[in-house]
């Protein structure tokens, strides 16, 4: 008897648990007056999620990638801070969601970059939710809080596609990044923007081990596998050769991922900016001492970063 009211007391519990942690359709966001208000008459509430993450995407878009007008930058966080207002608890995005915030994020790579890097500014006096996008450089520009970010990258990526799409744009704004530096640069301004590439990737490393942290063993290995197939099936950059030397770095990071044995894969994300950097230091000849000193520091940023994101 004991046992029979144990089993119906678990059940219940468990019950109550599934109920407190069900996430509204598309988390409430076709019902949101902001929302609504920002992307724009196509929005309905009660319309499905796949419907609404299209209409995200094109609301968000700007006319070429990278270039945004402050309505489409402001749709888009206005949208992020609707998804997660509190702040707390834990995130849960609707998995036809996913895609779509990963793909219009995207189109705001530099600016997930900086954010993503730690780079200071105007990423951080805009980044909260009622301090509109701000322009510079032909562009509007996105800025959250590093914590609503790093909660909703959590999120989105429970699909590891969507995570592919955000670690392979993330890939292409660090290889520009070093490909942009001066070829007599020193000091700063050669080990910024390494370092800077190395945090961010080290933020998504602790968002990809948040995600596999609670998974059993086959579904990690699922997951990760998924994830280092779509990276290697996306493009190397946009525009190919017309990118030269980032073209080259992504190409050559890839071709590495390539070659490395497929159960070894995974872990390799985890050297990917000691190893873009190393490459991108024997393209300009830098001096072995300098290389050594520049590698040492952007693998303890690639850690720093991941070790952030898994504290948060």
């Amino acid at each position: 008897m004991l046992g029979v009211c144990l089993a119906v007391l678990g059940g219940v519990g468990a019950w109550l648990l599934s109920a407190r942690d069900t996430t509204r359709p598309c988390n409430g966001l076709p019902g949101d007056e902001r929302v609504r208000k920002s992307l724009g008459a196509a929005v309905r509430p009660g319309m499905s999620c796949s419907a609404f993450g299209d209409v995200l995407v094109e609301a968000t878009a700007g006319r070429e990638p990278g270039i945004h007008t402050r309505a489409q930058a402001q749709a888009l966080k206005d949208v992020l801070v609707a998804l997660d207002p509190e702040g707390t608890g834990t995130l849960r995005v609707d998995p036809a969601l996913r895609r779509p915030l990963a793909t219009a994020l995207v189109d705001y790579a530099p600016d997930l970059h900086a954010m993503l890097g730690g780079h200071g500014g105007d990423h951080i006096t805009h980044a909260a939710p009622g301090i509109p996008p701000w322009e510079s450089d032909g562009t509007a520009h996105l800025a959250v809080l590093t914590r609503t970010l790093e909660r909703e990258l959590r999120a989105i990526a429970q699909d590891p596609r969507a995570y592919a799409l955000l670690r392979s744009a993330e890939t292409r704004s660090a290889a520009g990044r070093l490909a942009a530096v001066p070829a007599d640069a020193t000091g700063y301004a050669l080990t910024v923007p390494a370092t800077e590439g190395a945090r961010a990737l080290g933020v998504l490393d602790g968002v990809a081990e948040l995600v596999t942290r609670s998974q059993q063993d086959d579904e990690s290995r699922t997951w990760r596998t998924a994830v280092v197939d779509g990276l290697l099936d996306e493009p190397a950059m946009p525009g190919g050769s017309r990118n030269g030397q980032a073209a080259d770095l992504v190409s050559a990071w890839l071709r590495d991922l390539r070659a490395t044995p497929e159960d070894r894969r995974p872990e390799r994300l985890g050297t990917q900016a000691v190893d873009m950097t190393r490459t991108w230091t024997r393209t300009r000849k830098t001096d072995q001492a300098v290389q050594e000193d520049l590698l040492d520091r952007v693998r303890k940023s690639q850690d720093s970063g991941r070790r952030e994101a898994t504290s948060s």
